[in-house]
């Protein structure tokens, strides 16, 4: 509490230097949680809204292609939480091409199991920027993820399965792109300061060594 007290006097100290205003109705004191863009802040870290996931949860099968970028935008939202989210709302997302909406039994599993997913979504640490990020990467044959970390404690989570266009690439060329990809995603975790990574591809410690001539 004592930082707190702390805190929320050098806050209102910058208000009042800078002549602006905070509306008292909207403001909370003294809170063991709040809620914030969609978020629950706490001690423990930072969470879904409870009332969002449980409106993931009880969303009626889509029967349009409205429908389902309503959930999948909801989703979306929440991406960090999960691991492996690309992977599994790819088949959903597939339908919104160009006369591609067609529910199926494929699409009814992939909707029940993003729906598992986000019910079960992770509780992911504050980033504390006077310590270092750690990036563990990796990739297979059609899909690639990476965990934003530090000292052990999930920060954020990312994955994406891969278009059929970078399927044929070598192993190594897809692990360095999830790196790139990685970085460019949480470039403002990591930019102006050291950050390890970490692949289970040994070869990829000599990349700033090497050239990759493939399109990626």
């Amino acid at each position: 509490m004592e930082d707190h007290v702390l805190h929320l006097r050098k806050v209102l100290s910058i208000l009042r230097k800078e002549q602006l205003f905070a509306k008292l109705s909207n403001c909370s004191f003294g809170q063991p949680k709040v809620e914030y863009l969609g978020h629950i802040i706490s001690g423990e870290g930072v969470s879904t809204n409870p009332s969002k996931i449980e409106a993931m949860a009880n969303w009626p099968t889509p029967k349009s292609v409205k429908d389902l970028k309503g959930f999948l935008g909801l989703t979306d939202y929440y991406r960090r939480f999960v691991k492996s989210y690309g992977v599994i709302s790819r088949p959903l997302t597939n339908l919104l091409k160009k006369n591609g909406f067609h529910w199926d039994v494929d699409s009814e599993a992939a909707f029940q199991a993003l729906k598992e997913a986000m019910t079960t979504a992770h509780v992911l640490a504050l980033a504390d920027f006077n310590k270092y990020f750690v990036v563990e990467t990796d990739a297979c044959s059609s899909r690639m993820g990476a965990i934003l970390m530090q000292q052990g404690k999930l920060i954020a989570f990312f994955s994406k399965a891969l278009a059929p266009r970078h399927m044929g690439l070598s192993t190594y060329e897809k692990e360095y792109m999830v790196v790139l990809s990685a970085v460019d995603k949480w470039r403002h975790y990591l930019q102006g300061d050291h950050f390890i990574i970490r692949t289970d591809h040994q070869s990829l410690k000599y990349l700033l060594e090497q050239r990759i001539t493939t399109a990626l």
